[in-house]
């Protein structure tokens, strides 16, 4: 199991536990998190963008060009964000820190 933090706009931190292998938005998802991942992991949306934890950030496999590109039209993007839809979680993750944008929109009510 992997143990992942989320910590939502408002300072709240929620926790979750996933299956290594798991996209970090499906498990933010599940924990209630207001990622909404329009285009479902094809990365043609900013929907499930989330700022990762600094000390976390560098942990992850490097974002590729097209994710880069989808970055540049997120609201409140940072040096650490990346899409939820990219991230595989990894054993080496477990403990991992997230933050939910203030601007984070979930057209799905969540």
């Amino acid at each position: 199991m992997v143990s992942v933090t989320f910590v939502t706009a408002k300072g709240e931190k929620v926790s979750a536990k996933a299956e290594a292998g798991q996209r970090l938005l499906e498990v933010g998802q599940n924990a209630g998190m207001p990622l909404e991942g329009t285009c479902e992991g094809q990365m043609a949306c900013s929907t499930c963008h989330l700022v990762i934890a600094p000390e976390w950030f560098d942990k992850l496999v490097p974002a590729v060009d097209d994710e880069e590109d989808m970055l540049d039209l997120a609201a409140g993007v940072t040096r650490t964000s990346r899409l939820s839809c990219q991230i595989e979680l990894t054993e080496d993750l477990d403990g991992l820190v997230v933050h939910v944008p203030p601007e984070a929109r979930d057209m799905q009510g969540r």
